[in-house]
């Protein structure tokens, strides 16, 4: 099977959330201790609410895992919920006044009940848990080929880093990231963040933020322009999108191409022979506005995707709403959640785009094992840095 895809399971406070890959090949290292410290970095940052100190997240693998190796059949992990009480009513009334911006309304109308409670049991955040493990699970697989990853947060609300990422720094703000709070590579922007975190805790608000995630390593051709479901970038757009209170999504420059001009826009590219052993197999770009894509494929660049947050819609000071039931207005219901989750939510997008790439990388590359899918990607890059295969078809005049 060389499709890579992940299912997800369990509600917010259910007993365990449940993820479930297949296509992974056999061979691949599975490295539980990449993916648990990815689980704790989700728990983390400045801004938090009360469940995180409830939650202690890791993943325990059931099946498809043997002596430390995935074994080629449907990879299942389990994160457990310590916080188990869905069917508790004491702790977890019915709602009946929608929280406006939550699914809370929709769902509620959408099934036919005043009751929010199941919506927003399953349409919380924290079954991003799952995701965090399938695309920690998937890097395991990415690094076997030098591919890396690299999120974190460019801002909150007008908090905003102006950190340039290259290939050559990197490593060096993942470093800052990780000293930081609210996982931005830049100290004084960190602690403007958590002020204006702070002051929203005080106005029994919240805040939210612009985040972004680095893939360094790709070879050109990962993707596909053939068929639009195919394409990389809508994969990445979609699966970023998909992520609980994301509004927005951009590939490297974004919405900045709609006001420049061509010429300021497109990444020109230059021929590098001391280059040519690289995955961008010599074919280089002085900017990146592409952000690693064209036409639905890498190219050589790094994968540059970016994803705008909005503020959680669960305020402690509550919002204009109504009672289901009678139509009354009143203020919206509380759930304990967070003031900020956007160092959180920087976690989510850098995995969830780490498994659209390795998903792209296996339906390019085929294989059963990881022996045979490193021989395929392997030859492959011989051929490309061959090319010509061929004599080129002579041009008439």
């Amino acid at each position: 099977m060389s499709q890579l895809n992940y299912q997800t399971a369990g509600e917010s406070h259910g007993a365990a959330l449940v993820v479930i890959v297949t296509g992974l090949p056999a061979g691949v290292p599975v490295d539980l201790d990449l993916i648990n410290a990815e689980l704790r970095r989700r728990q983390g940052g400045y801004g938090r609410g009360g469940r995180q100190r409830i939650e202690e997240d890791t993943a325990t693998v059931l099946t498809g895992v043997r002596r430390g190796r995935s074994i080629g059949s449907p990879l299942v992990l389990q994160i457990s919920n310590h916080d188990s009480r869905i069917d508790d009513l004491a702790k977890t009334p019915p709602v009946y006044r929608p929280r406006p911006g939550h699914a809370d309304l929709a769902g509620s109308i959408k099934w036919l009940t005043t009751d929010c409670r199941e919506t927003l049991e399953r349409a919380s955040a924290r079954e991003t848990a799952s995701r965090v493990a399938a695309g920690a699970l998937a890097r395991c697989l990415l690094r076997e080929f030098g591919i890396e990853s690299f999120g974190f947060v460019r801002s909150i609300l007008d908090a905003a880093t102006t950190a340039a990422v290259t290939r050559e720094n990197w490593r060096e703000l993942r470093t800052l990231r990780d000293a930081s709070e609210t996982y931005c590579p830049d100290p004084a922007v960190t602690t403007a963040q958590c002020e204006i975190i702070r002051r929203a805790k005080i106005d029994k608000d919240t805040v939210g933020g612009l985040v972004e995630t680095h893939i360094f390593g790709c070879p050109p051709g990962v993707g596909s322009c053939m068929d639009w479901t195919l394409k990389l970038d809508a994969r990445l757009a979609y699966a970023v999108m998909g992520i609980q209170a994301f509004k927005a999504v951009e590939i490297g420059l974004g919405k900045d191409v709609a006001g420049l001009p061509g010429h300021k826009v497109h990444d020109p590219i230059r021929w590098d022979p001391t280059r040519k052993a690289e995955p961008c197999l010599g074919f280089v770009r002085d900017t990146n506005h592409a952000g690693g894509t064209e036409g639905g494929m890498t190219n050589g660049e790094a994968v540059v995707v970016r994803g705008a947050m909005k503020p959680i819609a669960t305020l402690l000071r509550g919002m204009p709403s109504v009672d289901l039931n009678t139509k009354a207005p009143e203020m919206s219901s509380y759930e304990r959640s967070d003031v900020c989750a956007v160092s959180a939510a920087s976690v989510v997008v850098e995995n969830v785009a780490s498994f659209e790439v390795a998903r792209c990388l296996r339906e390019k590359f085929g294989g059963d094992s990881l022996t045979e899918l490193k021989a395929n990607y392997e030859k492959f890059m011989e051929y490309a840095r061959m090319l010509p295969l061929e004599p080129p078809v002579a041009t008439i005049a």
